[in-house]
């Protein structure tokens, strides 16, 4: 039966049984811990070239099972695709087209899934963004708190300041900036869902008058230097390669001499932006963040920089995320029912493989993500920053 399979699996030591459709199961190693369950016959070729896309896409249609942990199955799929096709080049992407109508469509398609699917795995604030371990032992709603107050902290926030959130989401940061550092928030997203149930909570919380929230597209941002400080979370992920430079721009304009603009996003572990992971990226662009283009820190910082603005210190949350990731992704296996209930069930697929997936990508450096800060400074050149960090962590 050895002769059925690929003469390219036939010399492999991994921890996988391949299951195929008449019931032969086949050992690739001693003692598996994930088994694929090979449902249609014409997969069995592409096992010679198994990659992570085309794997992910067969479990999205339902072509294949998967048995074992999520976090063991991307593992060990990762392995038997590095064992026959490590070495192989990766094409540059093609670039995406980003203008406002299919920015919008592209952000409904994935934040605009169902609220109470997000609920199910984020935390109560339902911040879909790293979290933030100051020792690592921290609950995910500990970290997520503890990611709010490191971002307030690090743009200095003071009561009165009137804060830009561009990509709110569901406007934890927002309420958490308003409640405990007494700031006056406006916040943009360009997902319905979020919006609607971020403004139920600021008024859940009686913070009418200090959170304003709108359906807003970031390009429509007022220019006129009217924010102390500017955050944005999870935002430049979708703006294109081609718009970062008008998205940086844009920032500077809205806030004024002074002020400081904090970007935390995801990064590029190449300077050229071609994708890592031998398909994962082109799953994800297909699957999940269609029209999602990942900056290098040096495109990024570069374009920040052509904007007028200066970067004052950076930091990788890379485990952070990784941590973080997992946390999802552990929330959503326990809750694999509830789920099924809520969101198709290809859509559940795609999430389970994505967050653990993710979680797999930054534990092993393939993407980054890092908190920029920048500061506007004042004609002379000078600005009001503090000499040292100490003030972050020490008072």
């Amino acid at each position: 039966m050895l002769a059925q399979l690929p003469p390219a699996l036939q010399n492999l030591q991994l921890p996988l049984r391949l299951r195929l459709w008449d019931g032969h199961e086949f050992n690739l190693g001693p003692s598996p811990s994930v088994t694929i369950v090979v449902k249609d016959p014409q997969l069995v070729t592409q096992f010679s070239h198994p990659t992570l896309d085309s794997l992910g896409a067969a479990f999205v249609e339902g072509k294949l099972e998967l048995e074992g942990s999520i976090s063991e199955v991307i593992r060990v799929c990762d392995e038997l695709s590095q064992a026959l096709l490590d070495g192989e080049e990766q094409a540059l992407p093609v670039r995406s087209l980003h203008d406002k109508a299919t920015d919008a469509a592209a952000i409904s398609y994935h934040y605009d899934l169902s609220n109470d699917f997000y609920r199910l795995w984020l935390d109560s604030d339902m911040a879909y963004s790293c979290a933030y371990f100051e020792t690592g032992s921290e609950s995910l709603e500990q970290a997520q708190q503890a990611k709010f107050r490191h971002l307030c902290r690090k743009l200095r926030l003071q009561p009165g300041e009137y804060l830009l959130d561009v990509g709110c989401g569901w406007g934890g940061l927002a309420r958490y900036a308003a409640r405990e550092f007494g700031a006056k928030v406006f916040g943009i997203t360009l997902s319905k869902e979020q919006l609607a149930l971020a403004r139920e909570r600021v008024v859940e919380e009686g913070l009418q008058d200090q959170v304003e929230l709108q359906l807003l597209d970031y390009r429509d941002l007022p220019q006129d230097g009217r924010f102390d400080k500017v955050v944005s979370v999870g935002m430049f992920e979708h703006v294109g390669h081609a718009n970062l430079a008008q998205y940086c721009k844009t920032l500077f304009g809205a806030v004024r001499e002074g002020g400081l603009v904090m970007n935390h996003g995801i990064t590029a572990k190449h300077t050229d932006g071609r994708p890592v992971g031998r398909g994962a990226g082109e799953f994800i662009e297909k699957y999940v963040f269609p029209n999602g283009e990942l900056p290098h820190l040096a495109m990024i910082s570069a374009e920040i920089s052509e904007a007028g603005l200066e970067i004052v210190d950076v930091e990788s949350l890379r485990l952070h995320y990784a941590r973080t990731l997992d946390h999802w992704s552990e929330r959503l296996e326990d809750n694999l029912e509830a789920a099924s209930r809520l969101v198709p069930e290809q859509v559940l697929r795609i999430w389970r493989l994505y967050l653990a997936g993710c979680a797999y990508a930054f534990a092993r450096g393939w993407i980054n993500l890092h908190q920029i800060l920048a500061v506007k400074a004042h004609a002379d050149g000078s600005h009001e920053l503090p000499w040292t960090r100490d003030d972050l962590y020490y008072s």
